[in-house]
């Protein structure tokens, strides 16, 4: 029995008044919200108000009210925390009474990060089993399991990987939106987890940000009008309550608010903007999403006007449970309570008394727990906070149905493998990759004869990881190639099938050389993958290291072959090389694993018509220049079909981007980055030596720079060090601040290759007056080897990585020989060194 939330207070009178949760059912302070004041703080009266259409369960909200009574304290404070299960096990879950673990992108069963489907679901059994465990005399509340599922299940081998969000916004389709959270979720329940952390409900504008590609248009109303249809199909309608017995999952819209509006895209940077903008354009998707019941939120690393919005009571309390009657609960991002104003990743009851009501607190859940649990036992935290938090958690564990559907491994459509990457999946993303591509130019070139000879070229052709992009198998989409997406299909397979079923030949060449002349080629270019942090810019350009197949299509073009680009990207980029040397030009955006919906569009039908028309259309405005100073080259919702009308291309201005670099990469062929410097230090009193041209000496002659190869010719710079102490470091004068980068798995990254090992070696960073250094075996090496510490190792050791101006020091003890590579941020170390 089911009765509308509109008679809640009139139900819960009665339960709640011989209960624990007594008096506390809701918090609803407004005076409190209303007593902050200066920036940063909202007016909730001046925000759209809505009705959470979810029924109100009285069986639930008896039930409830028993658990709250009944429930311990440790067992309550336990609900409250979410641990990674890169740091947790079973044992945890049941001895702590762990509300929920979550899989971040870089962690998978039994540490294996590309575990296969069968050991998600056995770890998912085990997990659940310890949460439900009563032996020691426990309520056994069922642990709820989330994992970022963005594109389809992703983290999981042989899923379906759907277009990335951006391209789904060029589609213009909410119904093949619904259709795609459809599948997603099914394939979720396949390997026993029950929460996806999605739809991004983000509204970029301002395309550096490294995440812009989670959302699905810079425009509020498309944004809009995609959310509701993702929640839908991921969770059915808001009348559900027991919604494992079907093929559904709980949803989370993220990140509230504003992620996709901080000052210069900086990723969880700040947003200065009004309040009146922050409710029209960032708070513009949180309508449709209450409106079908979205069961969590998750709130955002990010500040609006300073203030952080995982400790912003007027905006998560106020706006969103209050005004916006959010029903389901409120969800941290990873350990972003430790940047609230005041607090640590170990400490933070300010997030709770804003509203968050699960920390997730990655690898600090254990100081987290702790932390809490002592704050109430001396009565610091309030326990109708405490018990209001609980509830809304066991409300949304309830309507799942998780009480009753047993193990993972029991329930409706669990085990069910062939299920992940089906026939019938594959469909639905095949057909979002061919309605999310946006063709900016054609010069009678598409679409492709099926019966003659093509080429294609370009590094990532035939690269399923880089047309995946972020957030596929591991946390950036890096460290992984074609062997691990069974069943998949690259964009030079789907075109090969294409041609080759018409009749034609395709020849696959990176460079662009070829043994017969082609017909046409397809020159396969743009960004290769990232997630947060890494993605960040600079400025709206196309790295220069990725920018040689231009010379392929110029070259190409020369020779009379029509050339078609074919861009992979993430946003809109400066690109105007491209787009002059191509004859048609293709925006693929991150199409995911099926790339013969590609192929669809771009071959014809051997009769000279195309087998579907391109219909996508930008989500976003084009950069005419890096800076966009110049406005928009193309505008949000340009797009050319094959109907459109052949016009003379006019030549675009091109602007030198030689130096558009990932600002992440500090050395690199064979030289420091712009405005950094290579430096050969010793001990105290001994010269500093800046290495510009090899060969060169330092430290009075006891040490000999020159070149080495690697990547490309002199691209490593070899040091040979006689005795003593001698230390190789990259300077920038304008000090790095790498505080945000500590709160994630990201490493420092140095391609090393040893000839002759030093008697001890030490790895860090430092600032004007902090250091942070880490013990290196740096053991002799048969090559080049990718060797990483974690960045938060730095932070633990004493270096403040909010002012680094050194920011990578390689010191060594002893006679040795090494030649370094490459220094830059990242995630793909071929060995992590240990922080002790």
């Amino acid at each position: 029995m089911h009765t509308p939330r509109a008679s809640l207070s009139a139900i819960a009178a009665g339960i709640l008044a011989t209960s624990a949760l007594a008096g506390c059912a809701t918090v609803r302070d407004s005076a409190q919200v209303s007593s902050e004041s200066g920036a940063g703080v909202a007016h909730p009266e001046i925000w759209p108000a809505y009705d959470y259409p979810v029924p109100v369960n009285p069986e639930h909200e008896a039930r409830i009210a028993n658990l709250l009574a009944r429930m311990t304290l440790p067992e309550k404070i336990g609900q409250l925390v979410q641990a990674d299960l890169c740091c947790v096990t079973p044992e945890d879950v049941r001895t702590y009474n762990l509300g929920s673990i979550l899989v971040g992108g870089n962690s998978g069963p039994y540490g294996n990060d590309l575990a296969p489907a069968p050991e998600w679901l056995r770890a998912a059994d085990e997990f659940y089993a310890s949460s439900v465990d009563t032996s020691d005399g426990g309520v056994g509340i069922p642990v709820v399991w989330g994992t970022d599922a963005v594109h389809g299940h992703s983290n999981i081998i042989g899923a379906t990987l759907f277009p990335h969000n951006i391209g789904l916004g060029a589609m213009r389709d909410p119904d093949l939106v619904e259709r795609i959270g459809q599948v997603t979720a099914a394939e979720i329940r396949v390997t026993g987890q029950e929460w996806t952390f999605a739809p991004t409900v983000a509204v970029p504008q301002d395309y550096r940000w490294g995440r812009a590609y989670e959302g699905y248009s810079s425009n509020p109303d498309l944004v809009a009008s995609y959310v509701g249809a993702m929640v839908r199909g991921l969770q059915g309608p808001p009348s559900n309550d027991d919604l494992l017995s079907g093929p559904y999952v709980i949803a989370s819209t993220k990140h509230f608010l504003a992620d996709g509006g901080t000052d210069n895209g900086v990723d969880q940077g700040n947003s200065s903007i009004s309040e009146s903008e922050l409710r029209d354009i960032h708070g513009a998707p949180y309508g449709p999403a209450i409106a079908e019941g979205v069961a969590t939120v998750m709130v955002s690393f990010s500040s609006w006007q300073g203030r952080k919005m995982t400790g912003n009571r007027s905006l998560v309390t106020g706006v969103l449970k209050d005004r916006m009657d959010f029903g389901g609960f409120v969800v941290s991002d990873w350990n972003a309570h430790g940047q609230v104003e005041g607090c640590t990743n170990e400490s933070c009851p300010q997030a709770l008394m804003a509203g968050i009501d699960m920390y997730m607190a990655p690898d600090s859940w254990r100081p987290i727990y702790d932390d809490l649990l002592a704050r109430a036992e001396a009565g610091t935290i309030p326990m109708s906070r405490i018990d209001e938090a609980v509830a809304r958690i066991l409300r949304v564990k309830m309507r799942l149905g998780l009480f009753e559907a047993g193990a993972p491994s029991t329930r409706p459509l669990s085990g069910e493998f062939d299920t992940l990457g089906s026939p019938e999946h594959r469909a639905v993303a095949r057909e979002a990759v061919r309605k999310s591509l946006v063709l900016l130019k054609n010069q009678n070139v598409l679409p492709l004869a099926p019966g003659g000879r093509l080429l294609v070229a370009g590094e990532g052709a035939d690269d399923l990881a880089r047309q995946s992009g972020g957030w596929t198998l591991s946390w950036q989409g890096t460290g992984i190639d074609n062997s691990n997406f069974p069943g998949a299909t690259s964009i030079y397979a789907g075109l090969r099938l294409a041609v080759e079923a018409g009749g034609g030949s395709v020849q696959l060449s990176p460079d662009g050389s070829f043994t017969q002349r082609p017909d046409a080629a397809v020159v396969v270019f743009g960004e290769k993958p990232y997630a947060e942090f890494q993605g960040d810019r600079e400025t709206l350009a196309l790295d220069a290291d990725l920018t040689g197949p231009y010379a392929t299509m110029a070259r190409l073009r020369a020779q009379g072959i029509p050339v078609v680009a074919l861009m992979i990207t993430g946003r809109p980029l400066y690109v105007n090389p491209a787009l002059n040397a191509s004859d048609a030009f293709v925006v693929a955006w991150l199409p995911g694993s099926e790339g013969e919906g590609i192929a669809d569009v771009l071959v014809g039908d051997g009769e000279g018509n195309p087998r579907f028309d391109f219909t996508g259309k930008l989500p976003a405005d084009w950069p005419r220049t890096p800076d966009m100073d110049d406005g928009a080259l193309f505008e949000f919702g340009y797009g050319l079909t094959y109907g459109s009308p052949a016009a003379a291309w006019t030549p675009l201005a091109e602007v030198d981007t030689a130096a558009a670099a990932d600002t992440r990469t500090w050395f690199a062929a064979g030289r420091p980055a712009a405005s950094w410097s290579l430096l050969v230090e010793g001990n105290e009193g001994d010269a500093q030596t800046r290495v510009t041209t090899v060969p060169a000496e330092a430290l009075s002659g006891r040490v000999r720079v020159s070149a080495a190869d690697f990547q490309v010719q002199e691209g490593a710079r070899r040091f040979t060090i006689q005795d003593g102490t001698a230390s190789v470091v990259l300077r920038n004068f304008e000090p790095v601040d790498l505080d945000r980068e500590t709160n994630a798995d990201v490493l420092m990254l140095v391609t090393l290759n040893t000839m002759d090992a030093p008697d001890s070696a030490m790895l860090g960073a430092a600032g004007e007056t902090t250091s942070g250094m880490v013990s290196f075996a740096m053991p002799r090496t048969d090559g080049f080897v990718r060797y990483g510490i974690p960045l938060r190792c730095l932070r633990s050791k004493g270096a403040d990585m909010t002012d680094l101006n050194q920011p990578f020091v390689l010191q060594t003890t002893g006679t040795t020989d090494f030649a370094i590579g490459e220094v830059r941020l990242g995630t793909d170390a071929e060995v992590v060194l240990p922080c002790d």
